[in-house]
């Protein structure tokens, strides 16, 4: 049954409790969101600065009015489809806390497991080779969430390049490598794909673009009404991005060099078969994310590494 909230109800709300019940009935009936409870409570917590928990256990504390509204305003614009991370500003990603807005695209759980393949990669090595001088390039940064999930999480990686088409993109990835301390080891660089890399590198991760224009439909409207398109879409079925980089990679990478990128559900064989046309001796290693969709190649581009 709807609960007929609206702007001003949820804006007079009094309490803690109160408001949490009117906006998880707004965005539920709305149908705005999968989890309406717990972008109600994420949404207070940005506002009153309190955490999930504490507003949970102490539904009797007050709202002051500046915040009732301000709550009120989130909580309307994300019935409206506008994601969270957009609305706060924030997301986590490997443990780190990552600005967000509409300057690139947000942080998504399955990238994580890109890194984190990366970091036992990096790991592996500097067991191999302690003293070894590594280097990475991250094509696509965004946020930067990738490049400066690595020199935080490994921080005897000498160097990361991280590169971007869109500016504004690398402004935002700036500001979170800034934040998290770790700016003097990524630089990043303005240009397409891998064009802008000054040297050859040890890993090489991508994030690009790779949804057919044709597959837009089947993105939930959070998506595609409010991430940047230039981040989402690759013509040539998605594939065109993938398959640019693939064709120019060779000739930026070292030796032994390992490659780290995520696909779309459906293009694991063009993927396979683009890497083993670059790399014929190559070995190449599908991953999945935690839905079991398959979702990241790593390509050991010498096949002593498989």
């Amino acid at each position: 049954m709807p609960h007929d909230v609206t702007h001003d109800t949820l804006a007079a709300a009094a309490t803690w409790g109160d408001a949490l019940h009117q906006a998880t009935a707004w965005l539920r009936d709305t149908a705005a969101s999968d989890s309406p409870s717990l972008d109600a409570q994420v949404l207070l917590a940005h506002v009153t600065g309190a955490s999930r928990p504490v507003l949970l256990a102490y539904p009797e504390r007050q709202l002051t009015p500046e915040q009732a509204a301000l709550y009120a305003d989130l909580v309307s614009r994300r019935a409206n489809r506008e994601p969270v991370a957009y609305l706060t500003g924030h997301r986590e990603f490997l443990g780190l806390d990552f600005l967000t807005d509409p300057r690139a695209l947000i942080p998504r759980p399955e990238t994580e497991l890109l890194v984190e393949a990366a970091l036992t990669e990096l790991r592996a090595r500097f067991e191999h080779a302690p003293t070894a001088v590594l280097i990475a390039a991250d094509i696509g940064t965004g946020s930067g969430a990738v490049a400066a999930s690595l020199a935080s999480h490994e921080p005897r990686l000498a160097r990361v390049y991280a590169t971007d088409i869109s500016p504004a993109a690398l402004a935002l990835a700036t500001e979170n490598t800034q934040r998290l301390g770790v700016s003097d080891r990524i630089t990043f660089l303005q240009g397409d794909l891998l064009t802008p890399l000054p040297e050859p590198v040890d890993l090489l991760l991508a994030n690009l673009p790779y949804v057919a224009e044709r597959d837009a439909a089947t993105l939930p409207p959070d998506v595609t009404r409010f991430e940047p398109h230039l981040a989402l879409y690759s013509a040539d079925d998605g594939l065109a991005h993938l398959r640019r980089f693939f064709a120019d990679a060779p000739a930026h990478l070292r030796p032994g060099a390992t490659l780290f990128l995520e696909f779309g559900y459906d293009q694991r064989d063009a993927v396979t078969a683009l890497a083993h046309q670059s790399f014929p001796t190559g070995a190449v290693r599908i991953g999945t994310d935690y839905a079991g969709w398959d979702r990241y190649a790593i390509v050991h581009t010498s096949s002593a590494h498989s």
